[in-house]
């Protein structure tokens, strides 16, 4: 791993392209050794001959990565890499973002299991009747309570300080099941069900790889409490649609609250606009912003200088 040229060459290709290049060349230590020879938005507008160092959005690095024959590291600005993981281009180094979404996922999941647990909607709807209505709606406090988090990695790790302070036990699922800080306990990625049966509500943090892909069928959400709420923000291809809808109309648990989707935007007649259970939001759990983007591209980029390993690289053989 060694740059080309005493300056990094340096491309961007991102939704937020300018955003990403001006906080870059802000934060640079020395000018004179970085060159962002083109910062676009659209995969049309790259031209690939320049390609050496690449950040980019991964969906839209996936159009043209396989033209950029001169690509030695690619800093994506995402955290999961599906789009460039699944293809079978691999001589190049992949790293992605991370230890920046724990924060903003800390504030959507809890802001939707206290919304379940204070029983918010039902008091609001109380307040807008005419006449208004003075009544002990039903609620199901955190305090007591287990929260399941399938994946053990530093966003779910991010959660647990949050919960430990409404007093919940915490457990996690990963592929190998090793014991983790802060966890009350671990289960192996094969014993699904009895993590399911454990939980009292679900949060979905998994990578999308070939492993995770439908691995929340019916049999998982057969296997979750009636007042269970279930938050995908993982990936959507873990969840098979039609069995969390069956389990849903059966009240096999409380509500869903989806984040990811198979296919996004989620198409306009999906059932999961319309049903009463369900919380529909725009993939919008964590998203990075340029500056934080900026930064680990950044502290990469000066690892990459001088030839240390870089962090948060991607596996291929793994997918993730």
């Amino acid at each position: 791993m060694s740059i080309q040229s005493p300056t990094l060459n340096v491309s961007i290709l991102s939704k937020d392209a300018s955003a990403l290049a001006e906080e870059i060349e802000n934060s640079w230590p020395t000018p004179s050794t970085l060159n962002i020879c083109q910062a676009v938005i659209t995969p049309e507008q790259i031209n690939t001959d320049k390609v050496e160092v690449l950040l980019a959005d991964p969906n839209l690095a996936s159009k043209v990565i396989h033209q950029c024959n001169g690509l030695t590291w690619c800093q994506s600005t995402w955290a999961g890499n599906a789009p460039l993981l699944n293809l079978d281009k691999t001589d190049y180094i992949l790293t992605g973002v991370k230890g920046v979404f724990g924060k903003l996922m800390r504030e959507y999941v809890f802001a939707y299991l206290l919304q379940y647990a204070r029983n918010i909607p039902a008091f609001s709807h109380n307040q807008h009747q005419q006449p208004p209505i003075w009544e002990e709606s039903p609620r199901s406090p955190l305090t007591g309570k287990t929260l399941g988090i399938l994946g053990a990695g530093s966003i779910a790790q991010a959660l647990i300080p949050v919960a430990k302070s409404f007093e919940m036990r915490v457990i996690g699922l990963s592929r190998s099941g090793q014991s983790v800080e802060g966890f009350d306990k671990v289960y192996r990625a094969t014993d699904l069900l009895n993590f399911a049966q454990d939980a009292d509500h679900v949060v979905n943090l998994m990578p999308d790889t070939p492993s995770t892909a439908g691995t929340l069928n019916q049999a998982f959400f057969d296997a979750l409490k009636p007042h269970s709420v279930f938050i995908n923000a993982g990936r959507g291809s873990a969840v098979i649609d039609d069995a969390l809808l069956n389990a849903l109309d059966n009240n096999l648990l409380q509500a869903a609250i989806l984040d990811v989707f198979t296919q996004e935007p989620l198409p306009d007649n999906h059932p999961f606009w319309t049903h009463p259970k369900v919380v529909v939001t725009a993939h919008t759990a964590a998203v990075s912003s340029p500056e934080d983007v900026a930064s680990v591209f950044v502290a990469n980029a000066t690892r990459y200088i001088v030839n240390e390993p870089l962090l948060y690289q991607f596996d291929f053989s793994k997918g993730y």
